[in-house]
This record gives structure tokens, C-alpha cells and sequence, in this order.
């Protein structure tokens, strides 16, 4: 048997990305998993991508970014599961551009979605998570450890999701919960190739991380026995980035 088997997974930015490969990983592993997205279109695409693993996802609309649509979801969840096993924080956004000219509006939604929901949601599911001696995956980024030009913004909001995570696990850990933050480097995603779009640079898949090798890789890590606990993990992508 799957160690994800039977449990539930509660995963965010499940639409694409990272964190709609999660999510497929997880219910091909037997998992039942809620997808949370804004975007309901988006959330049955995935749905219908896997008609195999249908029965075990269960689609959550929801934006991140407005606290009582995150205190209803919370709600939701308890009325149709009761407990949690996994919590992934996957949703995000970023916005690029120098310190001294980007919008500091920009930066409010930044850390509103990359902060302040995962934080919100995580004190919302807490109690279930805390019931199933579970885990919190915070899918972070490379900016949140070490930040270049252009992306102050965005890694000031990561650099406070890392504080967050550092911080939570320290409370919770007495209560059997682990907490995982996993700093992605360059990945092949939408955001991503918006990103390059941006930046002026040829975008090419091949050379970027893979959602499923970081699906594949998350899995296992969540899959490690209750007597051990990853705190951290750096991925980056073998290949430096072409240049436009």
C-alpha cells in the first residue's frame, strides 16, 4: 500500500504547474486530493486530463487573496473530510522590476498571495492537521533564499514565507506535524514562461525544471517515516537559462 493511500491532500495552485502535477502524482498514489484554484474552468481541465484518478479529486474554488473565501474553504473541508493529512501550499505570484520604480501596490498583492494566504489558510486547517499528525509542504522558491536584481518584490514576500515556515515548524513539531519548504529554482511552468517573456529571454521547456520531477520528488519526501522529518530542500535546474 501507497503511505499516501486513503489520505487526504489539500493542495494549492492546482490548476497548472507544480501544483497540478502534485496533485495528479498524489491521487495516482491513492490520495484523495482537493484542488484549490480560482479558476473553475481551470481546476476541470485537470480533472478531465486524468479521468482515471477522477473519483479521487475533488475540485475547491477559491481566491487566496480574499480571507473569507479562505475561512470558507477551511469550512468546506471540515464538513467533507473532518481531518487533513497534507496541506500544500502551491499558489503564488510574482511581479518583476526594479525597487525603485515597481508599484508598490504590486508588492501588496505579492505578499497577500504569497504570504498572508498560505498563512491564513495554515491557521485555518491547523487543528485538522494537528488531529492526523500530518504535514505542511511550502513550495518556496530560490529568490526565497538568495535574491537578484529585478525581483525584490517577490522575494521579500518568499523570504517571509520561509520565516513563516521556520517559525511553524518550531511550534508544531512537539504535535507530531512536519513542515517542508522546497526552494524551486527555474521551473517549467505558465509563470515561468511568462517570466521569460518578460525578461526578454527565449523560453525553452527542456532546459527548466519539471513539474513532475518535482511531483515525483515531493511525494517521496512526504512519504518519509513520522520519526523523520526534511525541513528544507534547494532544486534548481541542471542547465543554466538561455540568454536573449
Amino acid at each position: 500500500m501507497q503511505v499516501t493511500q486513503d489520505k487526504v491532500a489539500v493542495v494549492t495552485g492546482a490548476s497548472s504547474g507544480v501544483g497540478k502535477a502534485l496533485a495528479l502524482r498524489l491521487a495516482a498514489e491513492g490520495a484523495t486530493v482537493c484542488l484549490v484554484a480560482r479558476n473553475l474552468a481551470k481546476l476541470q481541465a485537470v480533472l478531465d486530463c486524468a479521468p482515471q484518478e477522477k473519483e479521487r479529486l475533488r475540485p475547491y474554488v477559491a481566491d487566496l487573496t480574499v480571507d473569507g473565501e479562505i475561512r470558507q474553504l477551511a469550512t468546506r473541508l471540515e464538513h467533507d473530510f473532518g481531518d487533513v493529512d497534507f496541506l500544500v501550499h502551491s499558489a503564488g505570484v510574482i511581479s518583476l522590476g526594479p525597487v525603485e520604480s515597481s508599484p508598490v501596490e504590486d508588492f501588496d498583492s505579492q505578499y497577500r498571495c504569497n504570504v498572508r494566504g498560505p498563512y491564513l489558510l495554515t491557521q485555518e486547517l491547523l487543528p485538522m492537521l494537528r488531529d492526523r499528525r500530518g504535514q505542511i509542504v511550502f513550495i518556496n522558491s530560490s529568490a526565497g533564499i538568495s535574491a537578484k536584481a529585478n525581483v525584490g518584490q517577490y522575494a521579500a514576500s518568499k523570504h517571509a514565507l520561509k520565516a513563516v515556515a521556520d517559525s511553524l515548524r518550531e511550534e508544531v513539531n512537539a504535535d507530531g506535524v512536519r513542515v517542508l519548504s522546497v526552494y524551486l529554482g527555474r521551473t517549467a511552468t505558465p509563470m515561468q514562461q511568462e517570466i521569460h517573456r518578460v525578461e526578454g529571454k527565449p523560453y525553452r521547456s527542456e532546459r527548466l525544471i519539471q513539474p513532475e520531477e518535482v511531483a515525483a520528488l515531493l511525494v517521496s519526501l512526504m512519504a518519509v517515516q513520522q520519526s523523520a522529518e526534511i525541513t528544507d530542500i534547494t532544486v534548481r535546474p541542471i542547465l543554466k537559462p538561455l540568454q536573449g
